[in-house]
């Protein structure tokens, strides 16, 4: 049995511990997920009447979390809200700072936790856990992002739902229906090399 098919049937693994594991691997993967999300973030399109374009940023957020674990997901996104916050343009649209879409930054580094802790149970293994594992990361994103839209752009509680969460449902289904394909079929591919 080969290195990859002996990590791959172990509990407890994600994808990312197929590498061969050192800090450099490590460093490695949590700069190349802030990057990725910061690259998805900028492919955006804008929703009419509503300040929070639809990007890419969600779906990256979550991959990363499921592909790295907790741990290097939690490390990802938080280098990546934090040089944002520093002026990195990479937030959608290219913006930086806190800006009124800033609440969603904030809820994909507890998602990114939270589906990268459910991948190491076994989450990215089968497209039903990853698609329960993408529905729970969404709802984490909205249920801090949608608050803070509201605050942050002094709208009402209704009117944030109105133009941060509804006008995403369809968009963020697709996202989670191509999510639920890539890791699942990851792991097959590795099974099958080994």
């Amino acid at each position: 049995m080969s290195t990859a098919a002996a990590t791959a049937s172990r509990p407890g693994q994600v994808i990312a511990d197929l590498l061969p594991a050192s800090r450099v691997r490590d460093i490695a993967l949590v700069a190349g997920g802030a990057a990725l999300t910061g690259l998805a973030a900028q492919i955006a399109v804008p929703v009419p009447g509503s300040p929070v374009p639809v990007t890419g940023q969600t779906f990256a957020a979550l991959l990363v979390g499921t592909a790295l674990g907790a741990g290097r997901g939690l490390s990802a996104l938080a280098m990546y809200a934090l040089l944002g916050l520093a002026g990195v343009p990479w937030f959608a649209e290219g913006q930086a700072g806190a800006t009124v879409s800033f609440g969603y930054v904030l809820g994909m580094l507890l998602a990114a936790t939270v589906v990268g802790a459910l991948a190491r149970r076994g989450a990215d293994r089968s497209v039903w856990r990853m698609a329960g594992a993408m529905l729970i990361g969404e709802t984490i994103i909205y249920a801090i992002g949608v608050p803070y839209l509201a605050f942050a752009a002094d709208m009402s509680l209704t009117a944030a739902i109105a133009a941060g969460l509804t006008p995403f449902l369809l968009g963020d289904a697709l996202k989670a229906a191509l999510a639920m394909g890539v890791l699942p079929t990851a792991w097959k591919f590795v099974k099958r090399e080994s």
